[in-house]
């Protein structure tokens, strides 16, 4: 059964397949890679869960890492490619909303994830019941900058000057957005709404950084540093 209900993701699974390949996507291989890693590797971790796991590839890249995994994704066709690329993952069809882990991992991540989510306050309260005490919850997502900017988002003023439009920022509302034929739903809401709903769990944040790009083409590494992409932020569960 496939649980995706008119945002975009089933129809769009083939040619995410296709963006993502084994390295990733831009953003993915040239921004968010390397400072993921850094966050899992020798670290301890034994035990992760990937919420919103997609074809699995962060699984994989975690797996690298000596930690066992659990992937979770609410996209048939995406999960179907994780287990032809995983025959012996555990990847379980499900939303992080109605998800029911109850304090088995040592770490739950978020790859991308949290902007695919209508309900958040649900989404987040079900990863933090997933961690053990102790454990750590590593959140990859776009920024509240760049999530303010469509539908007009990268467009020429009068005078040819590429800028990029901010607009309705306290506004939590969900856009479609379309590339290289993928055509989804993703979710804009201003950071402090974030913010306060993790920090209302008591997690205790240990790390937020604006990763810049390294390698890749000069031209669309530009845009990142102009208008910031992606964040990482790492929480804490009391023990």
């Amino acid at each position: 059964m496939n649980e995706d209900v008119s945002d975009g993701w089933a129809e769009s699974a083939a040619a995410w397949i296709v963006e993502q390949g084994e390295d990733g996507d831009y953003g993915r291989r040239f921004v968010l890679d390397a400072p993921m890693r850094e966050r899992i590797e020798g670290r301890g971790f034994r035990n992760a869960l990937d919420v919103g796991c997609g074809e699995g590839r962060f699984c994989r890249i975690l797996q690298r890492a000596g930690i066992r995994t659990t992937g979770i994704d609410p996209t048939e066709a995406l999960l179907a490619r994780a287990r032809e690329l995983d025959p012996n993952g555990d990847y379980r069809l499900g939303r992080a909303e109605t998800m029911d882990f109850d304090a088995e991992f040592d770490l739950v991540v978020s790859y991308l994830s949290l902007i695919d989510m209508p309900d958040l306050a649900a989404s987040i309260a079900k990863m933090v019941a997933a961690l053990r005490p102790g454990g750590t919850l590593l959140i990859a997502n776009l920024t509240s900058f760049l999530t303010a900017g469509p539908p007009e988002g990268w467009t020429r003023d009068s005078d040819g000057v590429l800028r990029f439009a901010i607009d309705h920022y306290m506004e939590e509302r969900v856009a479609w957005v379309s590339w290289r034929g993928i055509r989804i739903q993703n979710w804009h809401r201003p950071l402090s709404h974030y913010m306060t709903l993790l920090l209302d769990h008591g997690l205790q944040l240990r790390l937020f950084v604006e990763p810049t790009p390294a390698g890749g083409d000069p031209g669309r590494n530009a845009l990142h540093l102009r208008v910031p992409y992606f964040h990482i932020m790492e929480w804490q569960k009391p023990a």
